[in-house]
């Protein structure tokens, strides 16, 4: 059932993701109308949370079993003894899923609202709190411990320390707020912890903000694929050039058991650091992470370098993964995109330089993780997107 609208797109930018979508490909086994309602069921799901939340195990540091019990313990918490199952993935075996529940009939709304911004009322969908900054909006009588409906300002319409807020907005679940109005809106340095604490979400989803941290990883079920796919070996030496935030890369490290050599390369510092970050977390010790632009990551001159960095000779990798930088227009739930066409296509020359670097330098097994939406590869990420 579609609680949401489906998700929000320039008319232009819909028009041409219909065309991609409806393809000669497509239409030499289905007919024009059937591709049409497929499209438009797709539209609907991205604005909706997936059926499933997927964690990873890290099997380097624990077993699948003992995970999921300490999994299991942690939701009777959250949920007030309510027994969520956990199930373990058929064939990903380091995989593990909890059903999301929802959406839930019945929670009445409270004349106390607040608003939160789209990106955080994504997360909420997905069992977050919401962290101060995410406030965009508070009713004026709002105190701490006071009962609250929570909103998601999908258009980005919403004034930031509105008293009321009538443009579109759709309903989330309630919380308690941890504050009142005044202390988030005092003028003073931005607070940063959290502002509401949902109780009665209206999608049923755990949190895993610090939680079991160091066993599992929160990750979607297509990104999980990926390393399984790859079917790294112990003592190989890899390389993930695009990897931040480091999912996939610390996923391979713990499927070669941490033996062997994991190269994770990305442009932006900051992100360099979450990876190293998360191999500390997890206890991998074959992951080293450079701050490089991996379209220059081959050696195309004579060049000495440091042994071991980039850029790197020809054949100096066993297996390559490649995750393109990419639009996320895939991401669930995504309620509203204001892109341009010319924004939504333009990761196609950095896409082909990517692959083109790699392909150039090794023969060995190089994986593009993409989902061709149609021959012209306009590529967009599915690391989103389960049904």
């Amino acid at each position: 059932m579609s609680v949401f609208p489906k998700i929000s797109l320039r008319p232009e930018v819909e028009n041409y993701l219909k065309e991609c979508f409806v393809n000669k490909e497509v239409l030499s086994t289905s007919d024009k109308q059937e591709a049409e309602r497929k499209f438009e069921v797709l539209l609907y799901r991205l604005s909706h949370p997936p059926s499933f939340t997927t964690v990873r195990v890290n099997t380097h540091l624990a077993s699948v079993q003992h995970v999921k019990n300490l999994l299991l313990d942690e939701l009777q918490k959250q949920f007030n003894g309510l027994t969520l199952p956990v199930f373990q993935h058929p064939e990903l075996q380091d995989i593990l899923l909890i059903p999301v529940i929802g959406p839930r009939k019945n929670i009445k709304k409270h004349q106390c609202e607040v608003v939160v911004g789209a990106q955080c009322g994504n997360a909420v969908l997905r069992g977050a709190h919401i962290y101060v900054p995410g406030i965009v909006s508070a009713s004026k009588f709002m105190k701490a411990g006071d009962v609250v409906s929570v909103y998601s300002d999908i258009k980005g319409k919403c004034k930031k320390g509105a008293k009321e807020f009538d443009g579109t907005k759709l309903f989330l679940g309630n919380g308690v707020s941890e504050l009142s109005r005044k202390d988030i809106f005092n003028g003073l340095p931005e607070l940063k912890g959290i502002g509401i604490r949902m109780t009665e979400p209206l999608y049923l989803s755990p949190s895993f903000d610090n939680v079991l941290s160091s066993y599992l990883f929160l990750q979607n079920l297509p990104s999980a694929v990926v390393a399984h796919v790859l079917d790294p070996k112990p003592g190989e030496k890899i390389l993930d050039l695009c990897a931040a935030p480091g999912g996939k890369t610390t996923h391979i490290a713990a499927l070669m058991h941490d033996q062997g050599e994991v190269i994770a390369l990305d442009k932006i510092s900051n992100k360099v650091e979450k990876i190293r970050q998360n191999a500390l977390l997890l206890g991998l010790n074959s992951i080293k992470a450079f701050c490089f632009d991996g379209t220059k990551a081959l050696k195309v001159d004579k060049i000495q370098n440091i042994e071991g960095e980039p850029p790197f000779s020809p054949e100096s990798f066993d297996r390559i993964l490649l995750d393109a930088p990419c639009s996320g227009m895939g991401q669930r739930p995504n309620m509203a995109c204001t892109w341009t066409l010319k924004e939504v296509t333009s990761y196609q020359p950095l896409q082909r330089k990517l692959f083109t670097v790699l392909t150039d330098g090794n023969s060995s097994r190089v994986h593009m993780y993409r989902w061709h939406v149609h021959r012209r590869n306009i590529t967009q990420s599915p690391k989103e997107i389960q049904f």
